[in-house]
């Protein structure tokens, strides 16, 4: 299909009017493209020779306006640091249509209604790592938004100082977030709060649309997939930084990527957004803030459903989170029949010899992958030999009790553990070259993250620890 040729239809337009407010991008000065996502092209039918074209760009700058195109902001409300901002909504992305059951939207295409005194734009920097990041979460099988394409331009927005602008076009199968739903509830706006529940039902779940209690059900499927949403972060060392309500995403996706990291050397405690001086979205407080989120999303959702019955609901999030991550971790050490009993305190031991040795978290699990019994190259990553022989004494002991052999084990193990994650040091050296007008590690690191678990001997340099000048970094809400 040729962009020309795109026919895209306004889902979200059908609730009622406060739900949005209907807005026109505010294309950027002499724009240009740095990267299309030609997967991605695919799912949309849009013929792969079309990225390539001065229309492509156009979209992405909001000067071609697709068949059925009627753009819009989403309003929601949100807790921000734990503090209720009862309106927020989108201040610089812009939805500018839906087309195989994707929602198409510009992050950085000028200001809303929503903006609140800021000008609406995303700087190259943070529009590279949102691109690039919501790829590589894609790559490794966690649900994510993903984006289509990357322009940048030569129009100046200031932020810290002048920097040039950027517009990522990103897709979801939903945009409705905690956030919009706690808006509804607390105005009292419960005819356009059941529209909303309506509406997210079908979009997302609407194998409960016949329900009899299909509020209740949608909330409990909420309850299981950020349940599973937090465990793979914690099983791959992802962190957010900035989970307020209004960046959950009641698809169970990964959205809005800000001050985000992938850990360098392991510790439970890390902070990653330097906004967060009191740690509340640190590393390890991650799944019991996912409780908090879907304990405000239960408040929204209590002119709908009896309080009772979703406290109920909610009171297996514990379970569900640890059923999960005992069988992401299971999977990462190659074990078979997990069991909480048997194996958490393996896993709480191989943890706590991380934290003490300071050892990079992702290069210890590939190097395990490796493991048939030469503990020689796993030593070598800590400064102290008997915390990792003491561990793997343990490994040993319950290896013994599968029927995998090192081989099988091995196999699986590399498909689950990856060679590749985007660390902020890897993205900061892109967007460096990228802020002199080279994007050839733009193009590199999006390879890596499609295929994260492959060797790509070419790119070995990024498969090694973090070098110490660059570790656990913070960053701010603007990256």
């Amino acid at each position: 299909m040729k962009l020309n040729e795109m026919q895209l239809t306004n889902p979200y337009l059908s609730l009622p009017q406060e739900c949005h407010d209907r807005v026109k991008p505010s294309p950027l000065v002499k724009p240009f493209l740095i990267h299309a996502n030609e997967a991605v092209a695919k799912i949309l039918n849009i013929d792969e020779e079309e990225l390539q074209t001065e229309n492509f760009v156009k979209l992405i700058n909001g000067e071609f306006t697709a068949e059925g195109s009627d753009t819009f902001a989403m309003c929601y409300a949100g807790h921000q640091f734990g503090h209720f901002v009862p309106r927020l909504g989108d201040g610089r992305a812009i939805n500018i249509g839906t087309v195989n059951g994707l929602h198409m939207q510009l992050k950085g295409a000028g200001e809303t209604k929503y903006s609140r005194s800021g000008d609406g734009r995303a700087v190259l920097r943070s529009s590279i790592r949102e691109y690039l990041m919501s790829e590589a979460m894609y790559g490794l099988g966690i649900e994510t938004t993903r984006a289509l394409g990357l322009i940048g331009s030569q129009h100046k927005v200031y932020r810290e100082t002048w920097e040039t602008g950027a517009i990522v076009l990103r897709v979801s199968p939903s945009w409705v977030r905690f956030g919009t739903f706690e808006y509804f509830a607390h105005k009292k706006r419960y005819a356009q709060l059941e529209a909303l529940a309506d509406y997210a039902i079908a979009e997302s779940y609407p194998h409960l649309m016949d329900e009899a209690d299909k509020y209740l059900h949608f909330f409990t499927e909420v309850v299981g997939k950020t349940a599973r949403l937090m465990a793979q972060w914690q099983a791959v060392g992802f962190q957010h930084g900035v989970m307020n309500t209004d960046n959950m995403s009641i698809h169970g996706l990964t959205i809005d990527y800000g001050p985000y990291a992938f850990l360098d050397d392991y510790d439970f405690e890390n902070i990653c957004n330097h906004t967060d001086q009191g740690g509340r979205y640190s590393f390890g407080n991650q799944p019991n803030i996912g409780h908090w989120n879907l304990q405000a999303l239960m408040v929204a959702f209590s002119p709908l459903v009896n309080s009772e019955k979703l406290e109920k609901a909610l009171e297996h999030y514990p379970r569900l989170y640890t059923q999960k991550y005992l069988y992401f971790m299971g999977e990462k050490l190659g074990l078979q029949n997990v069991t909480q009993k048997k194996d958490l305190d393996l896993f709480k031991h191989l943890l706590g010899m991380l934290q003490g040795l300071t050892v990079d978290y992702t290069v210890f699990f590939r190097t395990l992958s490796h493991y048939d019994g030469d503990r020689t190259t796993l030593l070598k990553l800590g400064l102290y030999h008997k915390p990792m022989n003491d561990w793997l004494d343990s490994y040993d002991e319950r290896l013994q009790e599968d029927a995998w052999s090192a081989q099988q084990r091995q196999a699986s193990m590399l498909k689950t553990n990856p060679k590749y994650v985007l660390k902020n040091y890897m993205l900061q050296e892109a967007i460096d070259a990228a802020q002199e007008g080279e994007f050839k590690l733009v193009d590199d690191l999006f390879t890596i993250a499609q295929d994260p678990y492959s060797e790509h001997p070419e790119f070995e340099r990024w498969a090694g620890v973090t070098p110490d000048v660059f570790k656990n970094e913070k960053l701010s809400c603007s990256s």
